[in-house]
């Protein structure tokens, strides 16, 4: 295959965010759906996104967090005079709190680096890691949903993370248990972040902010050790799901369900819609499953559920990458 020939195709997986008290800082990359680009090297100098995935999504690249992605990749590779097309398959809901924006740019910049393999020497650059392929990503992220890294981190890296800092850069992997099941409820509505983020406070008491960072570092120390009942009375929030509740509807019902189905914890992934509730073994997951869908239902909105698990690989190259 000529080397102008040349796709690879990237797959990056959902993620949710917050993960309760850890407002933009706990970010956990979830089994399942994700999205998927292809990207094939052209003559022509620069990104071109041929396809979005979504007619909502524009395809300037400039405004397309893929095409930011793999621009950013192709700058910090020195590979500036090396074109690339990108074709997005969405597997994602667009609004849909699930990382999607995060999941497009991470599998592009990962596409993009592994394409990059097959440019003449003197062309490509040096290869990038982790870090770099970060900084990238969170370029993209900043320019659609503003500078946090509580999605693309677990999107690029997989695994339960926490986005210690963003300037610079600092993440830290936590372990989480091998049995631990995330239940994902997806209300038939959308939630754009931009509206989320304008209910947050400015500020908040003392008090509040004592009691979020203790159900935060409680959650931390859950999951590392593997207490459940710990994890059961740390995932509060006490800051973006009061005032964020309101706009969702079924919330409430759905999160309460699931705590009486017997989850050890619910709340808003990211700026919603979507739900997330944390289970211990896939049997316990389906039954908590059920019970959320039965909650929406009831409340008169359709609802696709699944139960996912850690997804530990993050962003990776499916297909064309180098033997």
């Amino acid at each position: 295959m000529r080397e102008r020939d040349r796709t690879v195709t990237a797959f990056a997986p959902a993620s949710i965010s917050n993960v309760g008290a850890g407002f933009d800082a706990f970010g956990c990359a979830i089994t399942g759906a994700g999205d998927t680009v292809h990207a094939r090297l052209t003559s022509q100098p620069g990104v071109v996104v041929a396809s979005s995935g979504h007619p909502s999504i524009p395809t300037e690249a400039s405004r397309n967090t893929a095409g930011i992605a793999a621009r950013e990749t192709l700058r910090r590779a020195g590979a500036n005079d090396a074109g690339v097309e990108l074709r997005v398959e969405k597997g994602l809901p667009l609004s849909g709190g699930q990382g999607g924006s995060a999941a497009s740019a991470a599998a592009a910049a990962v596409a993009v680096n592994s394409l990059l393999e097959s440019l003449p020497r003197a062309q490509r650059g040096a290869a990038l890691g982790a870090h770099d392929l970060l900084e990238a990503c969170l370029t993209a992220e900043e320019a659609v949903a503003g500078r946090h890294a509580d999605n693309v981190a677990p999107a690029l890296l997989g695994g339960f993370v926490i986005v210690r800092a963003i300037d610079p850069t600092d993440i830290v992997a936590l372990p989480t248990p091998d049995d631990l099941r995330i239940v994902i409820a997806h209300p038939a509505y959308e939630m754009r972040t931009a509206e989320a983020r304008a209910v947050l406070p400015q500020q908040v008491t003392r008090a509040v902010a004592v009691a979020q960072a203790a159900n935060a570092a409680a959650t931390v120390a859950a999951l590392a050790a593997g207490d459940y009942e710990l994890l059961r009375r740390s995932l509060v929030d006490l800051i973006a799901e009061p005032v964020r509740a309101p706009l969702l509807p079924g919330f409430r019902e759905a999160r309460d369900a699931a705590l009486d189905a017997g989850a050890y914890g619910s709340s808003i992934s990211g700026s919603g819609p979507t739900v997330f509730a944390l289970a211990r073994g896939d049997a316990a997951g389906t039954t908590i499953a059920g019970a959320m869908r039965r909650a929406y239902e009831a409340a008169g909105i359709q609802c696709a559920v699944r139960v996912s698990r850690v997804d530990r690989e993050g962003a990776r190259v499916v297909a064309g990458g180098a033997a």
